[in-house]
Protein backbone atom coordinates (compact mmCIF):
# COMPACT_ATOMS: atom_id res chain seq x y z
CA UNK A 1 0.00 0.00 0.00
CA UNK A 2 3.04 2.41 1.16
CA UNK A 3 4.87 1.68 -2.60
CA UNK A 4 1.86 2.19 -4.07
CA UNK A 5 0.74 5.56 -2.45
CA UNK A 6 4.36 6.98 -2.97
CA UNK A 7 4.69 5.92 -6.68
CA UNK A 8 1.73 7.83 -6.98
CA UNK A 9 2.32 11.14 -4.93
CA UNK A 10 5.67 11.18 -6.90
CA UNK A 11 4.04 11.00 -10.24
CA UNK A 12 1.01 13.77 -9.00
CA UNK A 13 4.33 15.87 -7.84
CA UNK A 14 6.24 16.00 -11.33
CA UNK A 15 2.69 16.32 -13.42
CA UNK A 16 0.52 18.70 -11.26
CA UNK A 17 -2.41 18.17 -13.61
CA UNK A 18 -2.82 14.74 -12.48
CA UNK A 19 -4.04 16.02 -9.26
CA UNK A 20 -7.82 16.73 -11.11
CA UNK A 21 -7.51 12.50 -11.41
CA UNK A 22 -9.39 10.70 -8.76
CA UNK A 23 -7.09 8.18 -8.25
CA UNK A 24 -4.31 10.61 -7.74
CA UNK A 25 -6.75 13.15 -5.02
CA UNK A 26 -7.81 9.28 -2.92
CA UNK A 27 -3.60 8.73 -2.89
CA UNK A 28 -3.20 12.43 -1.45
CA UNK A 29 -6.32 11.91 0.83
CA UNK A 30 -5.17 8.23 2.16
CA UNK A 31 -1.82 9.71 3.00
CA UNK A 32 -3.05 12.62 5.21
CA UNK A 33 -4.75 10.56 6.97
CA UNK A 34 -2.32 8.36 7.35
CA UNK A 35 -0.73 11.14 8.90
CA UNK A 36 -3.76 12.03 10.81
CA UNK A 37 -3.71 8.22 12.53
CA UNK A 38 0.30 8.63 13.05
CA UNK A 39 0.74 5.62 10.74
CA UNK A 40 3.32 7.10 8.28
CA UNK A 41 5.42 9.97 9.99
CA UNK A 42 7.22 12.63 7.63
CA UNK A 43 10.68 11.72 9.56
CA UNK A 44 11.27 8.66 11.18
CA UNK A 45 14.59 7.64 13.53
CA UNK A 46 15.95 4.22 11.80
CA UNK A 47 18.94 3.05 13.44
CA UNK A 48 19.99 5.82 15.23
CA UNK A 49 19.76 8.08 12.41
CA UNK A 50 16.57 10.10 11.22
CA UNK A 51 15.13 9.47 7.68
CA UNK A 52 12.70 12.10 5.87
CA UNK A 53 10.08 11.06 4.11
CA UNK A 54 10.13 13.79 1.08
CA UNK A 55 7.38 12.09 -0.19
CA UNK A 56 5.07 12.57 2.63
CA UNK A 57 5.76 16.14 2.39
CA UNK A 58 4.72 16.43 -0.99
CA UNK A 59 1.72 14.82 -0.53
CA UNK A 60 0.85 17.69 1.77
CA UNK A 61 1.97 20.27 -0.34
CA UNK A 62 -0.33 18.35 -2.89
CA UNK A 63 -3.36 18.23 -0.54
CA UNK A 64 -3.83 22.40 -0.12
CA UNK A 65 -4.80 22.53 -3.90
CA UNK A 66 -7.10 19.92 -3.65
CA UNK A 67 -9.12 21.35 -1.01
CA UNK A 68 -12.20 23.88 -1.01
CA UNK A 69 -12.46 27.07 1.48
CA UNK A 70 -14.86 26.30 3.82
CA UNK A 71 -16.62 28.39 6.88
CA UNK A 72 -15.89 25.99 10.01
CA UNK A 73 -18.49 26.18 12.87
CA UNK A 74 -17.51 25.76 16.19
CA UNK A 75 -19.86 27.03 18.65
CA UNK A 76 -19.70 30.61 18.21
CA UNK A 77 -16.38 30.57 16.30
CA UNK A 78 -16.15 30.65 12.81
CA UNK A 79 -13.33 29.80 10.69
CA UNK A 80 -12.68 30.29 6.80
CA UNK A 81 -10.06 27.60 5.63
CA UNK A 82 -9.03 24.63 3.50
CA UNK A 83 -8.27 22.36 5.86
CA UNK A 84 -10.54 20.57 8.43
CA UNK A 85 -9.74 20.48 12.06
CA UNK A 86 -8.51 17.55 13.80
CA UNK A 87 -11.15 15.26 15.35
CA UNK A 88 -11.38 12.18 17.73
CA UNK A 89 -9.66 13.46 20.71
CA UNK A 90 -11.75 11.82 23.13
CA UNK A 91 -10.90 8.08 21.46
CA UNK A 92 -7.27 9.38 20.94
CA UNK A 93 -6.81 9.39 24.97
CA UNK A 94 -5.35 13.43 23.95
CA UNK A 95 -6.62 16.42 26.30
CA UNK A 96 -7.60 19.80 24.16
CA UNK A 97 -8.50 22.76 26.71
CA UNK A 98 -10.78 24.77 24.94
CA UNK A 99 -8.78 27.33 21.76
CA UNK A 100 -6.08 24.93 21.45
CA UNK A 101 -6.55 23.72 17.71
CA UNK A 102 -4.75 20.80 15.55
CA UNK A 103 -5.24 20.35 11.61
CA UNK A 104 -6.80 17.11 10.80
CA UNK A 105 -3.39 15.70 9.27
CA UNK A 106 -1.23 16.09 12.76
CA UNK A 107 -1.27 13.19 14.93
CA UNK A 108 -1.49 13.28 18.70
CA UNK A 109 0.04 10.39 20.48
CA UNK A 110 -1.72 9.01 23.57
CA UNK A 111 -1.40 11.43 26.72
CA UNK A 112 -0.81 14.41 25.03
CA UNK A 113 -2.10 17.97 26.87
CA UNK A 114 -2.74 20.67 24.57
CA UNK A 115 -3.53 23.85 26.43
CA UNK A 116 -4.73 26.93 24.05
CA UNK A 117 -1.70 25.88 21.38
CA UNK A 118 -1.54 25.14 17.86
CA UNK A 119 -0.17 21.94 16.05
CA UNK A 120 -0.31 22.08 11.99
CA UNK A 121 -0.50 19.69 9.50
CA UNK A 122 2.07 16.52 8.56
CA UNK A 123 3.55 17.17 12.76
CA UNK A 124 3.69 14.31 15.05
CA UNK A 125 3.35 14.89 18.66
CA UNK A 126 4.11 11.70 20.72
CA UNK A 127 3.18 10.11 24.07
CA UNK A 128 2.49 12.10 27.30
CA UNK A 129 3.85 15.55 25.79
CA UNK A 130 2.69 18.57 26.61
CA UNK A 131 1.79 21.59 24.53
CA UNK A 132 1.60 24.57 26.54
CA UNK A 133 -0.08 28.09 26.21
CA UNK A 134 0.61 29.90 22.77
CA UNK A 135 2.92 27.21 21.87
CA UNK A 136 3.13 26.00 18.19
CA UNK A 137 4.31 23.14 16.69
CA UNK A 138 4.83 23.77 12.89
CA UNK A 139 4.15 21.58 9.44
CA UNK A 140 5.69 18.88 9.95
CA UNK A 141 7.94 19.27 12.84
CA UNK A 142 8.38 15.76 14.71
CA UNK A 143 7.84 15.80 18.95
CA UNK A 144 9.22 13.13 20.93
CA UNK A 145 8.07 11.69 23.91
CA UNK A 146 7.52 13.36 27.27
CA UNK A 147 8.59 16.42 26.14
CA UNK A 148 7.56 19.48 27.63
CA UNK A 149 6.85 22.67 25.28
CA UNK A 150 6.58 26.06 27.64
CA UNK A 151 4.20 28.85 27.26
CA UNK A 152 5.07 30.73 23.59
CA UNK A 153 7.43 28.03 22.23
CA UNK A 154 8.07 27.86 18.65
CA UNK A 155 8.49 25.17 16.53
CA UNK A 156 9.16 25.81 13.36
CA UNK A 157 7.39 23.86 10.43
CA UNK A 158 8.98 23.17 7.08
CA UNK A 159 7.50 22.27 3.88
CA UNK A 160 9.65 23.39 1.05
CA UNK A 161 12.44 22.71 -0.32
CA UNK A 162 10.77 19.13 0.58
CA UNK A 163 14.37 17.28 1.13
CA UNK A 164 15.04 19.97 4.19
CA UNK A 165 14.39 18.18 7.73
CA UNK A 166 11.86 19.04 9.72
CA UNK A 167 12.39 20.32 13.47
CA UNK A 168 12.87 17.22 15.50
CA UNK A 169 12.77 17.52 19.19
CA UNK A 170 13.70 13.86 21.08
CA UNK A 171 12.36 12.33 24.10
CA UNK A 172 12.08 13.98 27.31
CA UNK A 173 13.55 17.50 26.34
CA UNK A 174 11.94 20.62 28.02
CA UNK A 175 11.71 23.88 26.14
CA UNK A 176 11.79 26.74 28.59
CA UNK A 177 9.07 29.77 27.70
CA UNK A 178 9.41 31.71 24.69
CA UNK A 179 12.09 29.19 23.65
CA UNK A 180 12.47 28.82 19.42
CA UNK A 181 13.66 26.48 17.59
CA UNK A 182 13.55 26.73 13.36
CA UNK A 183 14.98 25.85 9.93
CA UNK A 184 15.30 21.98 10.87
CA UNK A 185 17.36 22.04 14.04
CA UNK A 186 17.32 18.80 16.25
CA UNK A 187 17.15 18.66 19.59
CA UNK A 188 18.38 15.50 20.88
CA UNK A 189 16.84 13.19 24.02
CA UNK A 190 17.00 15.11 27.51
CA UNK A 191 18.20 18.30 26.41
CA UNK A 192 16.87 21.20 28.55
CA UNK A 193 16.51 25.04 26.60
CA UNK A 194 16.19 27.96 28.68
CA UNK A 195 13.75 30.72 28.75
CA UNK A 196 13.73 32.56 25.37
CA UNK A 197 16.79 30.41 23.37
CA UNK A 198 16.90 30.85 19.71
CA UNK A 199 17.95 28.38 17.54
CA UNK A 200 18.32 28.69 13.62
CA UNK A 201 20.27 26.47 11.22
CA UNK A 202 23.04 28.77 11.31
CA UNK A 203 22.82 29.68 15.17
CA UNK A 204 26.19 29.33 17.02
CA UNK A 205 25.73 26.60 19.95
CA UNK A 206 28.52 26.86 21.89
CA UNK A 207 29.97 24.10 24.97
CA UNK A 208 31.30 26.41 27.45
CA UNK A 209 31.58 23.49 29.66
CA UNK A 210 35.56 22.65 28.93
CA UNK A 211 38.27 24.76 28.90
CA UNK A 212 38.07 25.24 25.09
CA UNK A 213 34.84 25.86 23.82
CA UNK A 214 33.29 23.70 21.19
CA UNK A 215 31.01 24.48 18.36
CA UNK A 216 27.50 23.11 17.28
CA UNK A 217 25.18 24.05 14.40
CA UNK A 218 21.97 22.67 13.66
CA UNK A 219 21.93 20.23 16.96
CA UNK A 220 21.73 20.33 19.98
CA UNK A 221 23.28 17.21 21.85
CA UNK A 222 21.76 15.19 24.14
CA UNK A 223 21.04 15.88 27.97
CA UNK A 224 22.83 19.16 26.94
CA UNK A 225 21.49 22.35 29.30
CA UNK A 226 21.12 25.96 26.83
CA UNK A 227 20.75 29.02 27.52
CA UNK A 228 20.75 32.18 25.42
CA UNK A 229 24.30 33.94 24.91
CA UNK A 230 26.51 36.62 22.49
CA UNK A 231 29.90 36.64 21.46
CA UNK A 232 31.75 39.66 19.56
CA UNK A 233 31.92 40.23 16.11
CA UNK A 234 33.58 42.25 14.00
CA UNK A 235 31.38 44.64 11.89
CA UNK A 236 32.31 47.74 9.50
CA UNK A 237 30.97 49.58 11.95
CA UNK A 238 32.92 48.47 15.04
CA UNK A 239 32.21 45.14 17.12
CA UNK A 240 28.83 43.99 18.06
CA UNK A 241 27.11 41.01 20.16
CA UNK A 242 25.41 38.59 17.92
CA UNK A 243 23.00 36.16 19.48
CA UNK A 244 23.57 32.27 20.56
CA UNK A 245 23.22 29.51 22.79
CA UNK A 246 25.41 28.47 25.27
CA UNK A 247 25.70 24.88 26.56
CA UNK A 248 26.57 25.48 30.22
CA UNK A 249 26.02 21.82 31.74
CA UNK A 250 24.59 18.59 31.59
CA UNK A 251 21.74 17.07 32.73
CA UNK A 252 22.29 14.28 35.52
CA UNK A 253 21.14 10.80 34.68
CA UNK A 254 18.03 9.55 36.18
CA UNK A 255 15.43 7.04 36.00
CA UNK A 256 12.99 10.33 37.28
CA UNK A 257 13.27 12.45 34.46
CA UNK A 258 11.20 15.04 36.52
CA UNK A 259 13.68 14.81 39.42
CA UNK A 260 16.73 15.36 36.63
CA UNK A 261 14.51 18.79 35.15
CA UNK A 262 14.46 20.01 38.22
CA UNK A 263 18.09 19.52 39.38
CA UNK A 264 19.60 20.82 35.93
CA UNK A 265 17.56 23.77 36.30
CA UNK A 266 18.65 24.78 40.02
CA UNK A 267 22.23 23.71 39.33
CA UNK A 268 22.92 26.11 36.78
CA UNK A 269 20.29 28.80 37.48
CA UNK A 270 17.85 28.46 33.53
CA UNK A 271 15.33 30.63 33.97
CA UNK A 272 12.04 28.86 32.53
Amino acid sequence: MTAELKKLIEEAWEERHLIEFKEYREAIETTILHLDEGTLRVAEKVAGRWHINDWIKKAVILYFPIRQMNEIHVGPFVFHDKMKLKTNYKEAGVRVVPHGLARYGAFLAKGVIMMPSYVNIGAYVDEGTMVDTWATVGSCAQIGKNVHLSGGVGIGGVLEPVQAAPVIIEDNCFLGSRAIVVEGVRVEEEAVLGANVVLTASTKIIDVTGEIPKEYKGVVPARSVVIPGSYTKKFPAGEYQVPCALIIGQRKESTDKKTSLNNALRDHNVAV
